[in-house]
C-alpha cells in the first residue's frame, strides 16, 4: 500500500517495480490537502498584492493561492513572477493565468537550493511563499542567507482522511509505505487497535520514520539514504534482496 494518490503517468516508476516483482500496488491517501480560509488568512496579516513574486513547490501550493485570491476578491496582476522548483509545476500555472516564458522560472531537481540561484538574479523582487501548516524554517533560512525579500504565509494544511467501515474491513498489506507524519497520525487515529504483526512499515523523510516510532510501530524501511534518495528505488532494493 502507497500512501498516495495513484500516479497518472504510466511511466510512474511504481509500476515498473509492480511488473518487474509481480507485486500488486494499491494507492490509498492517508492524508488531504484542504485550503485555508480567507479570514484565517487574514489573521496572517500578509498582503499579496505587496509582492512581485511568488514561490511555488507543488501543485497544492498553486491551486491554494488561486483559490484565496478569488476568495479574498484579489486581481493577480498580470506582471506577476512566478518561480517553481519544477517545470511540471511550472506548466500547472497555465489553469489560472497565460503562460508566459519572461515570468514564469523554474528549476530542474525539485529542491529549493537549486532554484535560488534563478531567485536571486531576479534580487529586486519581494517573494511570496505559499506554504502548508506543516513546514520548517529551512526555506526560510535559504532565503535569508541570500538576502532575498520574501514573505512565509500558510495557505493550505494538511488532515488526516477519514475512512469508511468498509474500507477499514479491506484493511490487509504485506507493506505499508508513508510520506509524511500526518499519514502515521492517520493511520493510528482510522485503525485503533492496528496490530502491526508481519507487516513491513516503509517511511519516507526523518520526520515520518520519528513518527513510526513514536507510535510505537516498526520500522522497516526508511529513505531518502545516500545510496537511495527515492521511496522508489529504496523499495526496489529491497524487494531484490528479499528475492534472494
Amino acid at each position: 500500500m502507497v500512501s498516495q494518490p495513484q500516479p497518472t503517468s504510466a511511466k510512474s516508476p511504481y509500476y515498473d517495480i509492480a511488473e518487474q516483482f509481480g507485486i500488486e500496488l494499491v494507492f490509498r491517501p492517508f492524508i488531504k490537502v484542504e485550503g485555508i480560509s480567507a479570514k484565517d488568512f487574514r489573521q496572517q496579516k500578509v498582503s499579496i498584492l505587496s509582492h512581485t513574486a511568488v514561490v511555488f513547490t507543488s501543485r497544492h501550493a498553486i491551486d491554494h493561492f488561486f483559490s484565496l485570491a478569488k476568495d479574498l476578491r484579489i486581481t493577480i496582476p498580470e506582471d506577476m513572477k512566478y518561480f517553481c522548483v519544477t517545470e511540471t509545476i511550472a506548466l500547472y500555472i497555465q489553469k489560472y493565468v497565460q503562460y508566459r516564458k519572461r515570468k514564469v522560472f523554474y528549476g530542474t531537481t525539485g529542491k529549493i537550493a537549486d532554484l535560488v540561484p534563478t531567485m536571486v538574479k531576479h534580487k529586486t523582487e519581494k517573494y511570496l511563499v505559499p506554504m502548508s501548516d506543516v513546514h520548517n524554517d529551512d526555506m526560510k533560512m535559504l532565503l535569508d542567507s541570500k538576502k532575498l525579500q520574501h514573505t512565509e504565509c500558510v495557505m493550505y494544511r494538511t488532515v488526516s482522511n477519514d475512512f469508511t467501515p468498509e474500507e477499514v474491513e479491506n484493511f490487509d498489506y504485506d507493506m505499508m509505505i508513508f510520506f509524511s507524519p500526518t499519514g502515521i497520525k492517520s493511520l493510528v487515529k482510522n485503525f485503533p487497535n492496528f496490530d502491526q504483526g508481519d507487516i513491513r512499515i516503509a517511511a519516507f523523510g526523518p520526520a515520518t520514520a520519528k513518527e513510526v516510532e513514536a507510535s510505537g510501530l516498526r520500522l522497516d524501511l526508511s529513505a531518502p539514504t545516500p545510496e537511495y534518495p527515492s521511496m522508489t528505488s529504496a523499495l526496489k532494493a529491497y524487494l531484490q534482496k528479499k528475492k534472494k
